[in-house]
This record gives structure tokens, C-alpha cells and sequence, in this order.
């Protein structure tokens, strides 16, 4: 079994945009998912990149991705990476590739000298939860996480 793990290209947006779409069914909401590959496209190669991302093939398929951008953390005055997506496929789950993927983002962030790495996950996930905390990630409690989104982000940039 051959793995690789590599920086998306064109082309994988196809491929990223079913895993988003699988993820959207995976956390019981498909309906509010409606981005396509023209959008993810754009996203991970316009001027500007908007998101980064990662692909791992295991012999040659499409088995997991990690969807990112950079953050800048006013505290410790340094960017750092949120990570907004990470899927593995069904069938590539339990061989350790969302490890291997956070790693690589760890990698990243030390090569460009970022100091954090963070990610949200449903409280419910607990196989994402036991491998988070396996890893070192500390969740942080104290904060809520807020979003203002269709009608009523438009009724608050109107006001």
C-alpha cells in the first residue's frame, strides 16, 4: 500500500469538493452545503488563495484531504493555521492518515514558524475527539464559537 500526502494541485478540487460534500452527510448537514468545484477552484488558486489544502492518496485514490488557512493570533503576534476540514474516506479510516495529515500541518506551521495549529470539531465526534486528544490538542473550553450567516448577516451588514 503506497501513501502520499501532498499539497492539493488543480484538479483535486474535483475530488475535495465530494470529500466536503461527504463530510457536510457525515456531520448531518448536507443541506447547508452547497459549494462546488468552480468555488473550491478559486478558492485554493485564485490571486489570492483564499484556503490551502492537503490530499493523501493511498495507491492512487483519493483518500483524505485537509482544507486550511493561515490566522494570526494578536497574542502571540505570529500567524498560525486553522484548520477548517479534515476528512478521511470510509473505507482509509483507522490507517492513521488523519494523524499523518495533522502532521503535516504541524510541519507546516513550524517551517513558517506559526505558533498554533486549531481546529473545531462537534461535540459528538468522539473518534475525532480520542484522536485529538491523543495528539496533544487541548480543547478550549472557555470559548464559544459564534457565526452570523444569510439572512441575518445581511440584515447586520444592512444595519
Amino acid at each position: 500500500m503506497s501513501e502520499l500526502i501532498r499539497r492539493a494541485r488543480p484538479g483535486d478540487e474535483v475530488e475535495l469538493t465530494a470529500m466536503i460534500h461527504e463530510l457536510a452527510e457525515f456531520e448531518r448537514a448536507a443541506h447547508e452545503c452547497t459549494v462546488t468545484e468552480k468555488q473550491l477552484h478559486e478558492g485554493l488558486f485564485g490571486d489570492p488563495a483564499t484556503v490551502q489544502g492537503h490530499l493523501v492518496e493511498v495507491d492512487g485514490q483519493a483518500a483524505a484531504g485537509a482544507l486550511w488557512f493561515r490566522n494570526f493570533s494578536t497574542w502571540d503576534g505570529v500567524a498560525g493555521i486553522h484548520l477548517e476540514d479534515l476528512f478521511v474516506r470510509p473505507q482509509f479510516r483507522r490507517r492513521g492518515l488523519a494523524r499523518k495529515l495533522l502532521a503535516t500541518l504541524a510541519r507546516e506551521c513550524l517551517h513558517h514558524g506559526y505558533t498554533r495549529l486549531s481546529w473545531v470539531v462537534l461535540d459528538w465526534n468522539v473518534d475525532a475527539i480520542a484522536l485529538y486528544d491523543a495528539v496533544g490538542g487541548k480543547p478550549q473550553n472557555e470559548w464559544i464559537t459564534y457565526r452570523v450567516s444569510g439572512s441575518d448577516l445581511s440584515a447586520l451588514a444592512g444595519s
